[in-house]
């Protein structure tokens, strides 16, 4: 999608923080982001030249439905990375938070997919009586690894 880390994290900042309502403001995305409020118009209105969002200064800003999309994505990487690293490697969640916003930018789809079919697998092993995750978390710590 060709968009920058940063960009993916406007995207994503304003589909987590329109929700049910649709809408964000700037001032909302400045202060999830901890950005200036001049850092979140710039990011607006390239967001709007590339067809993602609809941004007018002191408005609500929306996404348009590819915008949606773009964020949906970011949100389904950064949720299959951030469940990997806690359900399947017991990371701690806020570790794997930070962990997860840095990786969604960089993997791709079919790495994404390859998680997903290891979360999915390791998930069915323990409905089989096999918990690979809790039995890879008593390794972990049997070796110290924090």
């Amino acid at each position: 999608n060709n968009l920058s880390a940063s960009l993916e994290d406007y995207l994503e900042a304003i589909f987590n923080l329109a929700g049910e309502s649709n809408v964000a403001r700037s001032k909302d995305i400045a202060n999830l982001l901890k950005v200036s409020r001049s850092s979140v118009t710039g990011a607006l209105r390239v967001l709007k030249k590339k067809g993602l969002a609809n941004y007018e200064p002191y408005d609500f800003v929306t996404l348009t439905r590819a915008g949606r999309t773009a964020a949906a994505e970011v949100v389904r990487k950064h949720n299959v990375l951030k469940s990997f690293l806690t359900d399947v490697l017991g990371v701690e969640i806020d570790i794997a938070q930070r962990a997860a916003c840095k990786a969604e930018h960089t993997l791709g789809p079919e790495v994404i997919a390859r998680l997903l079919c290891f979360i999915e697998f390791v998930t069915q092993s323990s409905r089989n009586g096999c918990d690979l995750a809790e039995e890879f978390k008593r390794f972990c710590k049997k070796r110290v690894v924090k």
